[in-house]
């Protein structure tokens, strides 16, 4: 597979695109584990596949809008998604999990009728719902850098706060925290992330890269600083060793990142529970 990265263009933009999504996935997946919200990425996988059908039903129905790139039509749904969620979240101040399901329900409605009005699954579409090596523009890769040093640059600014908030959102709001603005913030990069990816993983599959990774390092780490360390540590290993095992098995490699996610799980509780002997 290395020697093919240098031959083919589309490889290279794959192999980049997956290891910037190794990043930023897990790193954002810490602070949503930790709040209890690892639903959110289903949700706003879903809202994003219902922009994404939009894009491709407007560029069938207008041969101008043919060359836009579906993927940020599918973006500006997931940040709207996202925002709606956080609305909800205020009014259901006590039942706030109920924001996800009627979110991911929305956008899984709105997906059928764009699907069913463009008369069924087009190939792009489904390179969407389970990500595609071929699929991966140089287009894409730099949406993805964009959204990687925006992710970066994010958490390094605002991790005191987002720590608060994580572990004890009504402390960091008597700390004179922001927590509206700094919610804000995080759920639009959160679906930002989620559209940028969904090149290598798919829909289906996105929330997995963001959860599975730091459900292995929380069986490890000592510490919260330790448990981001680990987990883009795993999420990258995740990502390399699935192209790898996708492009020497031709299996999926949205499938193959999963279930190396999965592995990589299993051998984290076996070795905690081995320490634990």
């Amino acid at each position: 597979m290395w020697e093919a990265i240098w031959q083919y263009e589309f490889l290279r933009n794959a192999f980049v695109a997956g290891v910037l999504t190794g990043f930023t996935a897990p790193l954002l997946g810490v602070f949503i584990v930790v709040r209890r919200l690892s639903l959110i990425a289903d949700a706003l996988s879903h809202v994003t596949l219902a922009g994404i059908a939009a894009g491709l039903l407007l560029g069938k129905a207008a041969p101008a809008a043919a060359s836009w790139n579906p993927l940020y039509i599918g973006m500006g749904f997931s940040v709207v998604g996202s925002l709606f969620i956080e609305k909800l979240r205020a009014v259901y101040r006590h039942y706030e999990e109920l924001a996800i399901p009627i979110v991911l329900s929305s956008g899984l409605g709105l997906s059928v009728i764009f699907i069913s009005m463009a008369n069924g699954f087009t190939t792009d579409l489904f390179s969407y719902l389970f990500g595609s090596v071929s699929a991966v523009s140089r287009a894409d890769v730099w949406t993805a850098f964009a959204v990687a040093a925006a992710a970066a640059i994010v958490i390094l600014t605002f991790y005191k706060e987002l720590f608060l908030l994580s572990f004890d959102e009504e402390y960091a709001r008597v700390s004179g925290v922001r927590t509206t603005w700094i919610h804000f913030l995080f759920i639009v990069l959160v679906a930002l992330v989620i559209a940028a990816s969904m090149r290598i993983v798919g829909v289906l599959l996105i929330s997995s890269l963001m959860t599975l990774p730091v459900a292995a390092s929380i069986r490890i780490a000592k510490s919260f600083k330790q448990m981001i360390g680990l987990s883009i540590l795993f999420g990258e290993l995740a990502v390399i060793a699935g192209l790898w095992a996708a492009y020497e098995l031709d299996w999926a490699p949205g499938g193959t990142i999963v279930i190396a996610a999965v592995v990589i799980l299993l051998f984290a509780l076996g070795w905690k529970r081995g320490r634990q002997r």
